[in-house]
């Protein structure tokens, strides 16, 4: 990947490839990204019930290595890394020294001492600088590797069926969470069996040398399975549907992950101290004790769509704030995520609605997901 000038956008491999097919291009995260190659609308239908493809480069690799490797990411992330085994991922999140989340990460087993962090575009080198930073005494190495990686994605329930006709891996042994060697169309490739958008899908680490031929390789193998490419619209309110969090919007510095209903991924019996751990421990009592605001799900009962930072309401009080909104195409209705005051968090909870521009929108509280596929 690279960049063409200090203040422009990077773009990924694949960049001269979405502009030949038409993509609205876009700047997200230092990246210039596309956005939508027709009707997001139908990019999100086709993901849902036959399959969508998605250059997902931007993303942040960073490798660890070393004798201490396992023993530096269980130091500087909450999760316990040391019981992943060897092919599998993890869901992770790195903290601050308050608890705040920085990101939340996969990590990768790919060796004895080998790991692959993931991190989000935009928080990528401040991850970077933390695992190198929180390094310093470990016999492992942090690397920067989001140049040596482009990453393409297959999200459908038709995936498998694409991705089969392409590889000699074994994807049905391939567990959700899993990621192992392979090759792909004559591609060396990382086949992770990981994704955001709530179906079965497939993430492919490659060279960005590689990225456009797999991209055509497999454009022309699911050309018969309905496969579309998709752009970061449809991402978003996939992942929306899904109750998938965003960093920036359900997740944040100002959250600890016991705020975000995410307390699970949080590891205390690990062997060793890791950074945040004594605010953490004082999180999950507060939690325990006075539940902070809920994140919940809310479905709109008329036709305004709600957006992020929009203030919930209920009986003439704020009691709330959307953090991600969109038109629902699985569900024909505007959806949100909020977190709101834990009295008003029970799905089917009376009297609850949106400001929106003034009027107080109707809205039902539901449980998360909006979306669940069928397995």
């Amino acid at each position: 990947m690279s960049s063409t000038e200090p203040d422009r956008p990077r773009r990924t491999a694949l960049d001269a490839l979405h502009r030949s097919l038409g993509a609205t291009m876009t700047d997200f995260a230092g990246w210039d990204m596309p956005l939508r190659y027709g009707s997001e609308r139908d990019e999100h239908i086709a993901v849902r019930t036959k399959a969508g493809l998605f250059d997902l480069s931007h993303m942040g690799e960073i490798t660890v290595t070393g004798p201490q490797a396992v023993a530096l990411l269980n130091h500087a992330l909450v999760g316990n890394i040391a019981t992943v085994g060897l092919g599998r991922a993890r869901y992770t999140m790195i903290c601050q020294a308050d608890g705040g989340i920085l990101d939340d990460l996969i990590v990768y087993r790919l060796g004895e001492t080998e790991y692959l962090v993931v991190a989000n575009a935009s928080n990528a080198q401040v991850v970077l600088d933390a695992l190198t930073e929180r390094a310093a005494g470990f016999d492992a190495e942090v690397r920067d590797d989001r140049d040596s990686y482009a990453l393409l994605a297959v999200q459908g329930p038709e995936s498998a069926g694409i991705l089969k006709s392409l590889t000699d891996a074994d994807l049905e042994g391939l567990k959700y969470y899993a990621g192992l060697p392979g090759t792909v169309a004559g591609v060396p490739a990382l086949i992770a069996r990981t994704g955001y958008t709530g179906e079965d899908g497939f993430e492919l680490f490659v060279a960005p040398g590689d990225a456009e031929k797999l991209w055509q390789a497999l454009t022309e193998a699911g050309a018969d399975y309905g496969l579309v490419p998709c752009g970061l619209s449809c991402r978003d309110t996939l992942r929306l549907e899904a109750g998938m969090p965003l960093y920036g919007h359900e997740l944040s510095t100002s959250l600890t992950p016991f705020d975000a209903g995410l307390g699970r991924v949080v590891k205390f019996e690990k062997e060793g101290d890791f950074v945040g751990r004594e605010a953490l421990l004082a999180a999950a009592e507060r939690a325990a004790a006075e539940p902070p605001r809920v994140l919940v799900g809310l479905v709109a009962e008329g036709r305004r769509v709600p957006r992020a930072g929009y203030a919930v309401v209920a009986g003439g009080e704020v009691i709330g704030e959307i953090t991600s909104g969109a038109p629902s195409p699985t569900l024909g209705k505007p959806i949100a995520m909020a977190y709101v005051d834990a009295a008003h968090a029970a799905p089917g909870t009376a009297g609850v609605g949106v400001d929106i521009r003034g009027n107080h929108e109707p809205y039902e509280v539901v449980a998360l997901p909006f979306y669940k596929r069928q397995k």
